[in-house]
């Protein structure tokens, strides 16, 4: 590049982009609610329902979605007049559901409707903390307890979601509480105090059912903690120690929750369900001195974790991680150095509680640059006489991380921006397992089904899936977009002058529907591809970026089989749907109990055309569980994602003059010397 493009690029990268906040007169529309915001909505919702009787708690308190081209207005000319921010707050009232929508703006409720369907919203921390105590004054579990001959201050108790089993009755808002023993160790899901259930009534909060089916021994605590203070020799190997420097301070920049770094700009922010969400994301391209649409909206719609032991304590375990316990409502903080590299700069969170009131989440996002080594491109030629030729460019990237911890699992949610133009996402598993006890202490003695792995003394690793689906709003270079499958079709030679009796040629084909759009990975080759079909290349190819998925996983269970009714939104890997803002959650707005009467898969029943048009694409990420002792008392992390990457996006190489980081001097580097 040029001097004068470069400096071109920076005078307009900071014309457009670099605005400093004392400059900004108003607020990003995309921004997340601020805890004043929160406390306003809690005030205008309560004062909708003064009479002191009403029985009013806040389910869900999030930012309410504005039409796109309003959004897209505005970022293009942030001067205009301010966006009206409201908030989208289901509430129970009454031991009914309100879903409300208040305009912080006008300072009143705009909109306050009564839903009367299948399904029940999120769950709040206070109602679970609330249910799993309950056990504590009841005479029968006390009872259990005592003749086990447990000491009741060493027990703990969680809360677990019921599903769906084709019951024609509407249930009430109920969860199972199932109890663990500490006695010696902090790996509570290690020892689960099996055969003792109870169900617990959320909305009048007290237990309902009782059930003390069998006793099954307790798994020892022996071996089951995992902190550090706690292990003792032999050791693993000890490393030497490892740091990141940054000399210069970090190349990215952050306004409020806009992020800005080498040729990407995207904003950042926050949901209760559905943890990070990434918006406007957008490339700079050197050779058109534009930014370009890349992703309009990306986030995790919803997770799916079925288990498959049929036992009475454990039928019921199909739970939907995001919209039944949100997957942002369980995001943990952060720790600096084992987390996130010495180099992570952190963003915190904030989320309304039952009463409405903000609290906050710190150290929930860590931002960070990335150079582990990885090469973005290189070349050695060794072809030509006495002249051998070297480039290489070290891959630096950039990673906006969360963790959420929902019950035992640890997801690690990682959005990795390359200076290529691609977009990695990756979700890691690490955490516990649920184990259920068993009597069991060696395989040889096992002759039925026991749905799981023996890992350890009378303790049982039921199998079990882990299926998250993204919503990813594609706009590659603007928001008329068509999906395309290019199979790799084989094509046998018939000409006897040739001397080749097949090669494969490349068979494209644009949906038109959502039917056509539809994909099991695995079944055949090909290249997923989202493109703009009014716009080419010099050389006439229609501009895209391909969808590279991961290791791909579908469902095993059969499809009439109750939870995989209420998660066939993973019976594809890959859906396409025409953009609609009330289309966000894969699995339904209400998860808890629903019937899968209202999913991607019955939105997509429509078949509505998506050829040309603004779309949708859905990706799931998939796990099969078979659990090893290696996962036991901890599980070391499995990873897996997917990648969006240009395709015929930039005319040539997009990182071709890019620069190398400064070369920073180091003691160890032999070959530095």
């Amino acid at each position: 590049m040029s001097p004068f493009s470069i400096t071109l690029f920076f005078l307009l990268f900071s014309t457009l982009f670099f605005i400093p906040t004392h400059q900004r007169q108003h607020p990003h529309p995309l921004d997340p609610l601020t805890p004043e915001e929160i406390t306003q909505v809690q005030a205008i919702v309560r004062d909708s329902y003064p009479n002191s009787t009403h029985v009013l708690t806040f389910q869900y308190v999030g930012l309410e979605q504005l039409p796109k081209s309003s959004v897209l207005s505005w970022i293009r000319n942030p001067s205009i007049e301010t966006l009206h921010r409201r908030s989208f707050v289901i509430a129970r009232i009454d031991q009914t559901t309100h879903e409300i929508i208040v305009d912080l703006s006008l300072h009143q409720v705009i909109s306050d409707q009564v839903y009367d369907g299948y399904g029940y919203p999120l769950l709040t921390f206070e109602e679970q903390n609330a249910a799993n105590q309950l056990p504590f004054q009841y005479s029968p579990f006390l009872e259990s307890i005592n003749k086990r001959g447990l000491k009741i201050e060493e027990v703990v108790c969680g809360s677990f979601t019921v599903g769906w089993f084709g019951q024609k009755k509407r249930s009430k808002r109920i969860v199972k509480v199932m109890c663990y023993y500490l006695d010696g160790t902090v790996n509570v899901y290690m020892r689960p105090i099996e055969g003792i259930s109870l169900t617990v009534d959320l909305e009048d909060m007290k237990i309902t059912h009782f059930k003390d089916r069998i006793t099954v021994p307790i798994p020892k605590a022996d071996g089951t903690d995992y902190r550090g203070s706690k292990q003792t020799p032999p050791f693993g190997p000890h490393l030497k120690g490892i740091t990141v420097v940054q000399p210069d301070g970090p190349s990215f920049k952050i306004d409020g929750h806009r992020i800005r770094w080498a040729n990407w700009d995207f904003h950042l922010s926050f949901d209760t369900r559905a943890g990070p969400v990434i918006s406007v994301a957008s490339i700079f391209d050197v050779d058109k001195q534009k930014f370009r649409q890349v992703l309009y909206k990306g986030f995790v719609s919803e997770v799916y974790v079925p288990y498959m032991d049929l036992t009475e304590e454990w039928y019921f375990r199909t739970f939907f991680d995001a919209g039944e316990y949100g997957y942002g409502l369980s995001a943990v903080p952060l720790e600096p150095i084992t987390d996130c590299p010495e180099n992570a700069y952190f963003i915190d969170a904030y989320f309304a509680s039952q009463n409405g009131m903000p609290v906050k989440m710190p150290n929930i996002f860590c931002i960070f640059e990335r150079l582990s080594g990885d090469i973005m491109w290189r070349h050695t030629e060794t072809l030509i006489p006495g002249n051998m030729v070297r480039e290489v460019r070290p891959d630096v990237s950039l990673v906006v991380r969360m963790v959420s911890t929902v019950g035992n699992y640890d997801y690690i949610n990682d959005w990795e921006f390359k200076q290529s133009g691609s977009i990695k996402v990756t979700v890691g598993l690490t955490g516990l397992l649920e184990v259920r006890g068993s009597v069991y202490t060696h395989k040889d003695q096992i002759e039925e089904e026991v749905f799981g792995t023996l890992l350890a003394e009378n303790t049982l690793g039921p199998h079990h899936d882990h299926f998250l689906t993204y919503h990813l709003d594609v706009d590659v270079d603007g928001d008329a977009n068509s999906f395309v499958k290019s199979r790799m079709q084989v094509t046998p030679v018939t000409d006897d002058k040739l001397h080749r009796k097949s090669y494969w040629r490349v068979v494209s084909e644009t949906a038109k529907t959502e039917s056509d759009a539809r994909i099991k990975l695995g079944l055949e080759q090909a290249d997923l591809l989202v493109v703009n079909p009014n716009k080419r290349t010099s050389m006439g190819n229609f501009i895209g970026y391909r969808l590279i998925p991961g290791s791909s996983t579908s469902p095993i269970s059969s499809q009439d089989d109750y939870p995989q009714i209420r998660g066939a939104f993973t019976n594809y890997n890959v859906w396409v749907t025409p953009y609609n803002k009330s289309e966000k959650w894969a699995g339904g707005v209400y998860a808890d109990q629903s019937r899968g009467d209202n999913t991607l898969a019955t939105w997509s029943l429509r078949n509505r055309i998506i050829e040309n048009r603004d779309i949708v694409l859905w990706y799931t990420v998939g796990f099969h569980h078979v659990p090893c002792q290696e996962d036991f008392p901890v599980m070391p992390t499995i990873s897996s994602g997917f990648e969006l990457r240009p395709t015929n996006f930039f005319e040539k190489n997009p990182v071709l003059k890019v620069k190398p980081p400064q070369p920073i001097q180091w003691t160890n580097c032999s070959a530095c010397r």
